[in-house]
């Protein structure tokens, strides 16, 4: 069965096979000399001193370069460790280690001389050697530190953002419960002042009590629909409303329109509906708010393009509300900027009344439509 191994166990055997191999080789170029068991014993301590490394990257990598010193089976290991130390600590640290190592290797020379390379052109390769691998590293830990504090600022960023499109949505809540306590009060005002009729009034004509009565009847069977919904709404206490004057409806679309053709906007309005009185209260304001947003948001975002607000349905099926503008040209700015959380209330509140909303983009057009359901 085939395990996952972790990075830490990658790691050791990458050490273990790269500078496990240098070694070697670095040991093998020794072979035949008066310090071959030194250079041996060495190896093996510059081999623990690079694994320790991965651990402890200072502390191994001051071992390394004191190996360094003594043997140049050590240089793999004291060079990796110049490398991990510009990584994973700070640039003075860094800085020290790599000096160490240049000093080391300086020692190094001056003990164990080359014959095949002069004083000269070693120290320029071991400074250019560590110099190299010191910016390697720096840089390596700049652009790490770069990739952690982007993504913590991507994490913030989406954190806000859905703690903000929360708040939209639960403001949606609260403001479609304040408007539906607002027409629910207002209906029970009209139903208490018919019953008040009845009671004052009992010598009406039966006709006249019937018709009453049905009044009350129906205005009670309403409220306690809208009631449903405002207890299903409302999560949390109102914070109180004292308005109540009914809130727009479906048939003050045309007021809608008139008005933002007053203000420049060419708004062209079709309606197919049938019967459209028989509409529930909650789907005829909801219908209200899905052309005001879209309105709203053409005006915004692509001003003075034609608008096209299509109206279709009746009872027993659905009301859809179709709206569509053209795209603004690529190199221009809305004309006033916006949260983006506009769509974000408006679809939770069509979600609230049982319908689903849509927005794309496609032929160079923003659509955006809504169905509601239209009881029988």
């Amino acid at each position: 069965m085939n395990r996952c191994r972790s990075p830490r166990t990658v790691a050791v055997a990458s050490v273990a096979l790269g500078i496990g191999g240098l070694t070697a080789v670095s040991l093998w170029g020794q072979k035949g000399g008066s310090l071959f068991v030194l250079d041996a014993a060495v190896a093996v301590a510059s081999l623990l001193a690079a694994l320790a490394q991965l651990r402890w990257p200072v502390s191994g990598a001051l071992a390394a370069t004191l190996l360094a010193a003594v043997s140049p089976v050590a240089t793999p290991a004291a060079t990796m460790g110049a490398l991990q130390a510009a990584q994973r600590r700070r640039f003075p640290i860094a800085v020290a280690v790599t000096a160490a190592g240049m000093a080391a290797h300086v020692v190094q020379r001056l003990w164990r001389p080359n014959s095949g390379i002069s004083l000269g052109w070693w120290l320029l390769l071991i400074f250019a050697a560590y110099g190299a691998l010191l910016g390697w590293g720096a840089l390596a830990r700049s652009r790490r530190a770069l990739l952690i504090s982007l993504y913590e600022r991507a994490q913030r960023a989406e954190a806000e953002q859905g703690r903000r499109v929360a708040e939209a949505r639960m403001a949606e809540r609260r403001t479609l419960a304040r408007e539906m306590h607002d027409v629910l009060a207002h209906r029970l005002s009209l139903v208490a002042t018919h019953a008040g009729a009845l009671e004052y009034r009992p010598d009406s004509s039966p006709e006249q009590l019937a018709r009453a009565a049905g009044v009350v009847r129906t205005g009670v069977h309403q409220a306690l629909e809208e009631l449903r919904q405002v207890i299903g709404l409302l999560r949390e206490e109102d914070d109180g409303h004292d308005d109540l004057e009914p809130r727009p409806t479906l048939a003050d679309l045309p007021r809608l329109v008139a008005e933002a053709q007053e203000a420049g906007q060419p708004v062209r309005l079709r309606e197919e509906v049938t019967d459209a009185t028989t509409l529930p209260p909650a789907a005829a304001r909801t219908a209200y708010r899905v052309a005001q947003e879209g309105l709203t948001n053409a005006r915004k975002h692509a001003p003075g393009r034609p608008v096209d607000v299509l109206l279709h349905g009746g009872p027993g099926t659905h009301l859809l509300i179709d709206i569509r503008n053209p795209l603004p040209a690529a190199d221009s700015a809305p004309a006033v900027p916006g949260s983006g959380l506009g769509l974000v209330g408006l679809t939770e509140r069509v979600r609230l009344a049982g319908g689903r909303l849509d927005h794309r983009i496609a032929d160079r057009e923003f659509r955006l439509q809504a169905s509601l359901p239209w009881p029988a």
